[in-house]
């Protein structure tokens, strides 16, 4: 580490205290912090991209956003960035050259990490990351997102704030959870919901909220969310991504995979107890009024259509499980004995609120290494080479898994599965920036405008 970023460090840490506001006792390394705030998931394409090289494109409302090269390169990375643009980067949002970079990049979480913990993370990407000489392909958003001096705005109203500061009136080890959710793991970028313009309603915090074609659920103790979760089995989830009610699958997969399972098992614990404190938000829960009853769906005898490898477009729920479900999770959907497929009976992907969740995982699959052992299920989209199912076939064996196994009895339309299936729900914003009605707009503004100088016209004359 450079002198200028040891005496940094040391100086903060000696004004933070022996926990500090980062919560721990001693300085953590650059490698550890960067594992923390995931910053490989994005900004390293795929499993077998260049480390840190960018390239990956990070699917927002607005469309696809290209991670940016963050390697010391100094003609295509960071490797002229000072420690205050880097800083003012991470924190703010704000490039070397001015620009905004746009909140895919979590900056208004990571602006509530320590001096220290910005200091060490500056240290590792300079000296132990490798540069790498390639320019990542630039975001190329449509107006007017493209306008990226709108986010100076966007950041006065959600942007985050200052460092987090210990409550002497909670643990270490609290005070550690709050740090690691509301700071580097960036928790609520994905679990708190969003307004109109895309900022987090921070009156919901972790209530649960859309990521594309996923939900990320709610983490808060209250009705649908961790209530019902023991303390060992939500560590064991956050470290393997595998507890006895759930399994992590599309993005919190990837949280697992390339930065939960490696923090320590005393931040484990932290977030545990922190979780355990944030205000309670129920869960929406679904009108089952006009849903079919359970008892309509029974197995189906269709022995005489094994031997196929296409499935009727009107199968039953049932005949789906059977040919493409059961094999793994059994057909009372008890799983198998070891846990590695899991069982479907009480599997909170089931609730009402997971309905997203659950049509992604059957279209996408399950991909997750955890400890160098890795799980896998086949997707059933479109493109698939086990069985490529129809809008109206994941809709009917959702709805079967659901209704058999789950909580409640569901009745998941072939639209809602359409929506998942070209990226989840556009948001308002995004609608409203379409040509045809900011066309609309613009054109309803001008006859107010012509109203209103007609009016003013009016007044003048009749003086």
């Amino acid at each position: 580490m450079s002198k200028t970023i040891s005496l940094f460090a040391l100086c903060a840490g000696a004004m933070l205290g022996p926990w500090g506001a980062a919560g721990h006792a001693e300085q953590l390394s650059g490698a550890y912090i960067a594992t923390t705030a995931d910053c490989a998931a994005c900004h390293t394409d795929g499993k077998n991209g260049t480390p840190f090289a960018g390239g990956y494109a990070i699917t927002s409302p607005m469309g696809s956003i290209i991670a940016s090269n963050i390697t010391p390169s100094k003609e295509f990375g960071i490797g002229d960035y000072s420690l205050r643009d880097f800083s003012r980067a991470v924190r703010e949002g704000v490039r070397k050259d001015g620009a905004h970079l746009y909140p895919a990049m979590p900056y208004p979480a990571y602006s509530k990490m320590s001096d220290a913990d910005i200091a060490a993370l500056y240290d590792y990407f300079m000296n132990d990351v490798a540069p790498v000489d390639v320019a990542a392909p630039q975001t190329d958003l449509p107006f007017p997102f493209s306008v990226r001096m709108s986010m100076a705005g966007w950041n006065l109203l959600y942007g985050g704030g200052a460092p987090l500061v210990d409550d002497p009136a909670q643990s270490p080890e609290w005070n550690r959870g709050r740090y690691l959710v509301e700071g580097p793991a960036h928790c609520g970028t994905c679990h708190t919901p969003r307004n109109l313009l895309m900022g987090s309603k921070t009156s919901a915090f972790l209530a649960g909220g859309a990521v594309g074609p996923w939900f990320a659920p709610n983490l808060t103790p209250g009705a649908g969310g961790l209530s019902d979760w023991s303390d060992a089995d939500l560590s064991a989830y956050l470290s393997t991504g595998v507890a006895e009610h759930a399994r992590a699958s599309g993005p919190m997969a990837e949280a697992v995979e390339f930065s939960l399972q490696h923090l320590n098992d005393s931040d484990i614990a932290a977030i545990v107890t922190y979780l355990r404190t944030v205000p309670a938000q129920d869960t929406a829960q679904a009108d089952t009024a006009s849903m079919p009853d359970i008892a309509a769906f029974v197995p189906a005898d269709h022995s005489a259509n094994r031997s196929r490898h296409t499935l009727a477009d009107d199968a039953s729920g049932a005949q789906l499980y059977e040919t493409v479900c059961a094999s793994c999770h059994g057909l009372s959907g008890q799983g198998s004995a070891d846990g590695t497929y899991p069982a479907l009976t009480g599997n909170v992907t089931l609730e009402p609120a997971q309905s997203y969740n659950l049509i992604s995982t059957i279209l996408d699959g399950v991909s997750r290494t955890v400890d160098g052992h890795e799980t896998l299920m086949p997707a059933f989209h479109e493109g698939s080479l086990v069985q490529p199912l129809s809008d109206d076939q994941v809709a009917t064996v959702a709805s079967y898994v659901s209704t058999k196994f789950g909580t409640e009895p569901a009745d998941i339309t072939a639209q809602e599965v359409a929506t998942v299936r070209t990226g989840g729900p556009v948001a308002l914003l995004v609608k409203m920036a379409a040509p045809g009605v900011m066309a609309a707009i613009g054109a309803a503004l001008v006859l107010i405008l012509a109203g209103l100088a007609v009016m003013l016209w009016r007044r003048k004359r009749s003086r």
